[in-house]
């Protein structure tokens, strides 16, 4: 996706999504247009549970049905919805690609994952919501292109907790889970399991 579609759903959403310092939301947090700035109308509860919900699948470039199928799985068995959902989006293949600092975007990780340039304990996976466990390794498949290993290097990102990246070689282990306290996307996710319990 080019930067100028990136920067214009962080606008509409009123915040940086993905935390990039020189994205226009930064200074005008408000949609584009003539009315955007001047739109003080205050959302609906309703209207704040939905935009919670949007921007949790915007930072995860996730379509509607996905993110549905993920809260739908999250509610089941014993563990926390808040920390099933957390887990089930941060231990996608192209999240954890994004997260560890191997591709630029979320996007990019994505690209990575389809076109077989990422493996996964040494065997090439290809399906970006291909879910991690912990002491899983990923890698870039460096003989396939050896020119995204000087991307990975050169890609600067803070690295969470549950994750050990290993730039030199190109890789990264699962540690452990995440806990709802190190969600990284800034989103409430007790809003997005609202939005959907309605």
């Amino acid at each position: 996706m080019q930067d100028r579609a990136k920067h214009k759903l962080c606008r509409r959403l009123g915040a940086c999504i993905w935390g990039k310092a020189k994205c226009p939301s930064n200074k005008r947090p408000y949609p584009a247009g003539m009315h955007g700035k001047n739109s003080k109308n205050k959302l609906s509860t309703f209207g704040e549970l939905l935009l919670q919900k949007q921007r949790l699948k915007v930072y995860y470039g996730l379509s509607e049905k996905q993110m549905h199928l993920t809260f739908i799985d999250a509610k089941k068995g014993r563990t926390q919805t808040d920390q099933k959902l957390l887990r089930n989006l941060e231990f996608r293949l192209d999240a954890t690609v994004y997260r560890s600092g191997l591709a630029p975007s979320i996007h990019a990780a994505r690209q990575c994952v389809v076109h077989r340039h990422i493996l996964v304990d040494g065997k090439i996976v290809d399906r970006p919501s291909y879910r991690l466990h912990p002491g899983q390794v990923i890698s870039i498949n460096v003989e396939k292109d050896p020119s995204l290993a000087n991307v990975a290097k050169n890609t600067n990102c803070d690295i969470p907790p549950y994750l050990e990246v290993d730039k030199e070689n190109c890789k990264a282990k699962v540690v452990r889970e995440p806990m709802v306290e190190e969600n990284p996307s800034g989103v409430e996710l007790m809003r997005v399991i609202e939005f959907y319990a309605r």
